[in-house]
């Protein structure tokens, strides 16, 4: 059937579901010493916003501490990131005041360490969140120890220091990373395929022989894929829960202006790569000899804002932006995107700049990208975006207050109002084509690389929730037309209920330049609209909009 005009027709099967979405891919991530995402964001000493009493959470941001507790976090990875290469977990327990101040190698900081092991678990504890502790690769019994200070039960003069230290009782952290970005020359401890291969194999089996029940992330790779997994899936796969996979988009927006198209599009880069790196790793797995591969953990992505290098360093704004800067007209440059011409340029990453409608919209195609990884032998089982608190995060904090993002909406919305089981859905609507960027990858001219795609306006994931009810997610990526998005479960329409639950975001605000800032919050926000019924059997999707319906039964 060719539906034509601005109506998408979604067909849904809910009789074979096919897969299970694990609540892990709604995970987060927060590194030290990272552009306020623990010092000035979770960690805040002196602040009147602070917790004053004596304990592990002295010093936490209370107001930033209740939004991280109302999104219902999955599992929090800490304390990077490039930051994990060079740290020294021991640096940062005991009292605070002993603890050593050390020059920061990832990032060029400084390193306090009065945030260190124990209070990111309490921390954790006290937010609802499961922890995901990773570790350099760089030293067996550094990593050994960790796990024993943080996870043994036994009476050792580690877990006598656990308890003076403000806990008697075990952790249980159950996921660990073994490094990060060991692929790169950026890391400490670079390591090539083969070298990494035995590095994994022997902190996995001697983590492992402190606490058999903990889960393993290796460290996948976004490139030269074949040559780096090979190795590692031989010598350590049978020890490995998950393989990490980073993938990062590009905006340029701050500088070229709007390039909201460019943007949303770019979740079908994601969900390209996605499937290609599962289809790897199970292939890979069985060759090796592997009774099941690996599954994926997603555990940095974003989109990235991007903007010249030569413009004046970016501050955070008090309002929960950019501070006011005094810019080129032109960005030192000319405005042509990159994917275009026009001079080469350095680019960098405005770490302050607030979320948009945009992001919102691509993230929501991402998440649908990993729902639907859900069947596959390897599937997107773990996923947590950079950052959770400042840094383009979710929750931005400043001196003043702290607030949500456009997309702390989108996380709530999907964590919360959508199911689990993943039912098949296809999408027959309105479509355009278009050289799609491949995330941030750029040439040897500095350009953004590109690929022709078809992109769907209209983007679906449908599940079931424990309650029995389908829920419909839809994304509608055009920028400013509604699409009437008709639904038909198992092949009839007679099947498909009248009435729906409506929840959306997006569609409302008053352009697309729009953000949340500490005077607006609610800006961009989740709108409930109740019970709606289909009109003509069909629903109103609004523009730039992400969407989720509850399908009712009958009328409540």
């Amino acid at each position: 059937m060719s539906v034509h005009g601005r109506e998408a027709l979604v067909t849904i099967d809910t009789r074979r579901p096919a897969g299970r979405i694990d609540d892990d891919v709604y995970g987060h991530f927060l590194e030290s010493a990272f552009f306020g995402n623990i010092e000035g964001g979770v960690f805040d000493e002196g602040s009147p916003l602070s917790v004053a009493e004596p304990g592990l959470l002295n010093g936490v941001r209370t107001d930033v501490l209740d939004l991280v507790r109302e999104l219902g976090p999955g599992p929090i990875r800490w304390p990077g990131g490039n930051f994990t290469s060079a740290y020294h977990w021991e640096d940062g327990i005991g009292p605070r005041g002993t603890r050593p101040s050390r020059l920061e190698l990832a990032w060029g900081g400084q390193e306090s360490n009065r945030f260190g092991t124990d209070e990111f678990l309490a921390w954790c504890e006290a937010a609802g969140a499961e922890p995901y502790l990773v570790h350099s690769c760089r030293n067996v019994d550094e990593a050994v120890r960790w796990v024993e200070y943080t996870n043994s039960a036994r009476a050792t003069t580690l877990t006598g220091r656990r308890a003076e230290n403000g806990r008697a009782e075990p952790w249980k952290v159950r996921y660990w990373g073994v490094g990060n970005e060991v692929y790169g020359p950026w890391q400490m401890g670079h390591r090539t395929a083969e070298e990494y291969a035995a590095a994994a194999l022997e902190h996995a089996r001697f983590m492992r022989l402190v606490d058999p029940e903990i889960r393993l992330i290796g460290v996948g790779i976004p490139w030269q894929q074949e040559q780096w997994t090979r190795p590692l899936l031989a010598r350590a796969g049978k020890l490995l829960d998950y393989l990490s996979l980073h993938l990062y988009g590009a905006s340029t927006h701050l500088w070229t202006g709007d390039d909201y198209d460019a943007v949303v599009a770019q979740a079908l880069y994601f969900e390209r790569e996605i499937h290609a790196y599962s289809q790897l790793v199970t292939e890979l797995a069985a060759e090796v000899g592997l009774e099941r591969p690996p599954a994926l953990a997603l555990d940095e992505w974003t989109m990235r804002h991007l903007e010249p290098e030569d413009w004046p360093q970016p501050l955070p704004g008090e309002d929960g932006g950019v501070a006011e800067r005094e810019l080129p007209e032109t960005g030192g440059g000319g405005p042509e995107l990159p994917e275009t011409g026009g001079p080469k340029r350095r680019v960098r990453v405005n770490r302050w700049s607030p979320r948009t409608v945009a992001d919102l919209v691509f993230c929501a195609g991402v998440f649908h990208a990993v729902h639907r990884s859900a069947g596959l032998p390897a599937p997107v089982s773990m996923a947590n975006p950079v950052n959770l608190v400042n840094a383009n995060g979710l929750v931005v904090a400043r001196p003043d207050g702290a607030l949500r993002s456009a997309i702390y909406h989108l996380w709530h919305l999907y964590r919360h109002h959508t199911g689990r089981t993943v039912l098949p859905s296809e999408v027959d609507g309105p479509a355009r084509t278009a050289a799609v960027r491949l995330g941030d990858n750029r040439g040897p001219d500095g350009r953004l690389l590109t690929a022709p795609m078809t992109v769907p306006y209209i983007d679906v994931s449908a599940t079931r929730a424990d309650d029995g009810s389908v829920r419909v997610a839809v994304v509608n990526r055009h920028r400013d037309e509604s699409i009437r998005v008709r639904v038909v479960l198992d092949g009839s329409s007679g099947a498909t209920p009248a009435r729906a639950r409506v929840r959306t975001v997006g569609g409302d605000v008053p352009g697309l330049g729009a953000v949340n800032t500490l005077a607006a919050q609610d800006t961009i926000a989740v709108r409930d609209l109740g019970e709606v019924e289909a009109s003509g059997g069909a629903w109103e999707i609004a523009p730039h909009s992400v969407t989720v319906l509850t399908l009712l039964e009958e009328l409540s």
